[in-house]
């Protein structure tokens, strides 16, 4: 029988998981032995929630959320050159000692999606179970957040997509990429880092509606 041909993002999340799963089991542990239910892993992959896009993440940094903490996995120098605002750089070598709390939400990124996903395991694999990753790690981010691109013969929903995109590019420090219907080549330089952005007036996303108190 025939199999059904893989998109590229399936094939991307095999190879992940494969490196990951080496990557846990090419290492003594220092700790117990843990059992990794890989039907649960798979269904994970598949259902595609195990990450949060770069817009969302984007929101919540404007929204100044605090329920969540934002790790970035590159090396030091990287890191200091620029980040993504409010994340905190923590070498995938560095994860099984850090001292994460076990009900915290935990969002891991790298430069792209591989390295993210075999810390991912990792933390899978230490009994973290609120541990996602940024779709596409940096290079999402600067494609979706900093450098946005309209595409060509746009739909009117996909205008009005890049209307919001352009809001939150600008306000991160970026600039969307559609100049007289050409799209511009990503910038090689990435903007000047700055203080964490606060919520409030002036914030491209809307801040969440103060829920009633009592009945």
């Amino acid at each position: 029988m025939k199999l059904p041909a893989l998109t590229l993002n399936q094939k991307l999340a095999i190879v992940a998981v494969a490196l990951g799963t080496l990557a846990l089991f090419s290492v003594p542990h220092r700790g117990p032995v843990v059992t990794l239910d890989t039907r649960e892993l798979a269904l994970i992959v598949e259902k595609e929630v195990d990450h949060v896009t770069p817009s969302e993440l984007a929101g919540w940094i404007v929204q100044g959320r605090s329920d969540y903490r934002l790790i970035d996995l590159r090396a030091e120098s990287e890191y200091a050159a620029y980040h993504i605002p409010t994340a905190e750089n923590v070498t995938v070598a560095a994860l099984p000692d850090f001292p994460f709390l076990r009900n915290e939400k935990i969002v891991l990124y790298s430069d792209g999606g591989i390295h993210a996903a075999q810390a991912w395991m990792l933390m899978q694999a230490q009994g973290y179970r609120a541990v996602y990753t940024v779709l596409g790690g940096l290079e999402g981010w600067k494609d979706d957040v900093l450098y946005p691109a309209l595409p060509a013969q746009a739909s009117g929903a996909e205008r009005a997509r890049f209307e919001r995109a352009v809001a939150l590019s600008r306000f991160f420090g970026g600039e969307p990429r559609a100049e007289g219907g050409a799209v511009a080549p990503v910038p090689t330089e990435l903007p000047k880092l700055a203080a964490p952005v606060p919520s409030g007036a002036g914030s491209p996303v809307a801040p969440r509606k103060k829920k009633k108190e009592g009945c």
